[in-house]
């Protein structure tokens, strides 16, 4: 069993047609932010069946699938990895979370990214009560898809109610200039609110009027009408 059999397997059910609307979706022309991603054309449930028979791809191999230039293949590897996390034991899942960090440079789309570090980093940091300050580090890098990973990764600590990582990172990102960032902390904002409303109206309170206008608005978009007025109204203030 091996990256290249994998490979095979998702080549011989591509569809070109599907390929070129995948391209365009996830912007990969020139000076996109997914500039020179390839695509092949693979529906994601197909993507799974696949990943569902290559479980037991050891890592070297899940590497190689990883780095490859083909997006569907990276996506599997990652599909592999989080089920393969979620199945293990504390030994297997130190070594896939340590495998996820030291290889985030093939992490390269917000699909690839939003699929699975909550569920690896997240969830590890959490059950683990590992040191969060990898987060930080990885905000701090320069390399938009390890900040995308930052954010989204508090997703899981947000599920059992844990919301200061989310808000700090919010916090450090609202002077961000990339729509991905304003979209995936502004997603985290509302899903916090989801669960503790105070939560969402007391960063809303502190920062509404310099959040970015996406930001704001994914943020805000489970209020009721009155309160999406007033903190659209604090923007323009």
């Amino acid at each position: 069993m091996n990256a290249y059999i994998v490979k095979k397997e998702l080549q011989s059910i591509a569809d070109a047609e599907k390929a070129v609307i995948l391209g365009r979706f996830f912007k990969s022309g020139k000076g996109e932010y997914g500039e020179g991603d390839i695509f092949i054309g693979i529906k994601v449930p197909e993507q799974r069946k696949v990943a569902r028979r290559f479980l037991d791809l050891p890592l070297p191999e899940l590497k190689k699938l990883l780095s490859d230039p083909i997006h569907e293949c990276r996506l599997t590897a990652l599909m592999i990895l989080v089920d393969n996390y979620s199945k293990s034991d504390a030994k297997i899942r130190d070594e896939i979370f340590n495998f996820y960090l030291a290889n985030t440079g093939y992490i390269n789309n917000w699909d690839l990214v939003d699929l699975s570090c909550e569920k690896i980093i997240g969830r590890h940091l959490y059950n683990t009560g590992s040191d969060r300050k990898i987060l930080y580090d990885l905000a701090a890098h320069d390399y938009l898809w390890d900040q995308r990973i930052a954010v989204i990764s508090t997703y899981w600590f947000i599920k059992n109610r844990d919301f200061n990582d989310t808000i700090s990172l919010c916090e450090y990102f609202l002077g961000h200039s990339h729509d991905l960032i304003h979209k995936a902390t502004g997603w985290m904002l509302r899903e916090a609110g989801k669960r503790n409303i105070s939560v969402l109206r007391e960063f809303l309170d502190r920062h509404a009027a310099v959040m970015p206008r996406t930001m704001l608005r994914y943020a805000i978009e489970k209020l009721d009408d009155a309160e999406r007025k007033k903190y659209m109204n604090a923007k323009n203030a």
